[in-house]
């Protein structure tokens, strides 16, 4: 077997690796509070995070990374070297792996697009030092991780407190919540097909906008009559109780919707984590160090294979921590959260900053939490996530320079 085959055959394992690692943890944020509040059971959570990931993944995930796109290692680090970009990129497909498998072992929910970006910077740091990485576009990501859960948090905090006045307040939160339910779907089904129509439409700015809100209302319209009927219909099945339980069992069918919507945003966007990788050394072997990555179908389907997989069969128990250690959820606590959550990754997509799935829903569940008081957090659970993303970068950085350095001898 020559060198060639090797790194290939090496770097479609290692990109099989990280998605599946990818599914075990990432995609476990957009199930985890569904599972948490009950509105899904956790077989009914993996079936449907599997369709809406892998929906998400093959239809509209095509993208590289931002940050590999950007370039996060300084283009003259291997200009003519294409062998040692394939061996780099690799190696760092394997230390992100490692760190991810790690992690979900103990519950940590990390980031996954965090954990590629530390080990390209090691990567980067081990060809040239300072001077192979490119700090503007690290610190433009760094931003958008502070940023991100703060703002999912804050909105979060704000959905729930308008719940529980509006519609878990009142004297009949069944009715209020058949009236508002309606415009929350619509607020959501708007924002989704705003960013979509929006990033595809290839019309200048003004006629960009008015294309993508035109469409975007539309389908909010339709969406949100859909709802009224299906709002009204599960209201007739909610049986006996009091108010606020029925209200929250209402609940459990909105929080579904949402789940599938954060399932079908991550898989749009976060496969790139190991496709983007992947498709740089393939590209790298088949035409050399270039500006422009693509990633080409298989690629991208062995990642969608690798994310369902890791789900299936991992996926709980960072689920668990998510869903059922850091507060506890109620549908309508879960709602919130999720809700909150993609409205923040919707728009910073608009806006092009590149923010993590994981650090805005976990964000935002505390958002929820602190909602009712400082004491409904764990703050033990909270410590160790803050604890493993600050690890995160540097071992990961770490880990993807020591396997580039036996992995070059390869090439020697």
């Amino acid at each position: 077997m020559d060198i060639v085959t090797l790194i290939l055959a090496a770097c479609a394992l290692a990109g099989l690796y990280t998605a599946w690692n990818i599914g075990a943890n990432d995609v476990a944020n957009a199930m985890g509070t569904s599972v948490g509040s009950g509105a899904l059971t956790l077989r009914q959570a993996l079936v449907l995070a599997a369709i809406f990931e892998l929906a998400g993944a093959l239809l509209a995930g095509g993208n590289v990374t931002r940050t590999l796109s950007e370039g996060l290692v300084a283009p003259s680090a291997v200009a003519n070297e294409p062998m040692l970009l394939a061996v780099g990129m690799t190696c760092c497909l394997i230390a992100a792996s490692i760190w991810l498998h790690f992690a979900t072992s103990f519950g940590w929910p990390v980031s996954t697009t965090q954990t590629i970006v530390g080990a390209v910077m090691g990567f980067g740091l081990w060809l040239g030092g300072s001077e192979g990485v490119q700090w503007s576009v690290l610190g433009r990501v760094a931003v958008s991780w502070i940023v991100s859960p703060l703002l999912g948090g804050l909105l979060a905090f704000q959905i729930i407190t308008f719940l529980k006045r509006f519609v878990l307040g009142v004297a009949d939160p069944v009715a209020a919540l058949r009236r508002i339910g309606p415009f929350l779907v619509f607020v959501v089904v708007f924002a989704i097909s705003f960013a979509t129509a929006y990033r595809a439409e290839p019309s200048p700015l003004l006629m960009r906008t008015q294309h993508a809100l035109l469409l975007a209302t539309g389908a909010g319209i339709v969406a949100a009559l859909v709802a009224r009927v299906l709002l009204v219909r599960r209201a007739s099945l909610l049986g006996e109780g009091a108010p606020t339980e029925r209200a929250e069992r209402l609940f459990l069918f909105l929080q579904v919707l949402t789940a599938c919507y954060v399932a079908f945003a991550h898989g749009s966007n976060d496969v790139a984590n190991a496709a983007g990788p992947m498709a740089a050394v393939f590209g790298a072997v088949r035409d050399g160090v270039t500006d422009e990555v693509v990633v080409p179908f298989n690629v991208l389907l062995i990642g969608a294979f690798g994310i369902v997989l890791g789900l299936g069969t991992y996926g709980f128990r960072v689920m668990a921590t998510i869903g059922r250690e850091i507060t506890a959820l109620t549908p309508s606590r879960g709602f919130a959260a999720e809700l909150a959550a993609a409205t923040t990754i919707i728009g910073a997509s608009v806006l092009g900053l590149p923010v993590s799935t994981t650090h805005t829903l976990v964000g935002a569940v505390v958002g929820v939490g602190l909602a009712r008081s400082l004491g409904a957090l764990n703050l033990r659970v909270l410590r160790g996530i803050a604890l493993s993303w600050l690890a995160t970068i540097p071992v990961t950085a770490a880990l993807a320079a020591l396997l580039v350095s036996l992995a070059s001898l390869l090439l020697e």
